[in-house]
């Protein structure tokens, strides 16, 4: 019963949570991002540089023979994944710069003095006192 006690409470963490949430959402803004890489940054792109799609390019290795199908190496498909990628990060990096820079902002904005606790409003009347009988 120790160790599921245990299990439970490390379950149950707040930390544990954060991170299984993050990961869902993680996961879905990875969609977002890829359907934008593909859907709608890809093809202006490939209309730039003149509609080239890096995924078709491969080297066939062994013919097929028979039943046996083609060996190919579709080093194209890791060139458009590397591409993606580098969108991607951009991406994320130009995010969290926008980020960064708005919590800097928030920062720069002065705090208001903090109010004087009792003990000092105490010490004062205190100190105001002791002038007056000099």
């Amino acid at each position: 019963m120790g160790i599921l006690n245990e299990f439970k409470a490390f379950a149950v963490k707040g930390n544990v949570v954060d991170m299984a949430v993050g990961i869902i959402i993680g996961a879905a803004f990875g969609k977002i991002v890829s359907s934008f890489v593909g859907d709608v940054v890809m093809p202006p792109l490939g209309l730039l540089i003149g509609g080239v799609d890096f995924s078709d390019l491969a080297i066939t290795l062994k013919a097929a023979e028979g039943d046996l199908p083609a060996v190919v190496m579709s080093y194209g498909k890791f060139i458009q994944t590397v591409v993606d990628f580098t969108i991607v990060a951009f991406a994320i990096f130009m995010g969290v710069k926008a980020i960064n820079r708005l919590k800097k902002e928030e920062e720069a904005a002065p705090a208001a003095p903090p109010a004087p606790s009792a003990e000092e409003k105490l010490l004062s009347e205190i100190r105001d006192l002791l002038k007056e009988k000099q």
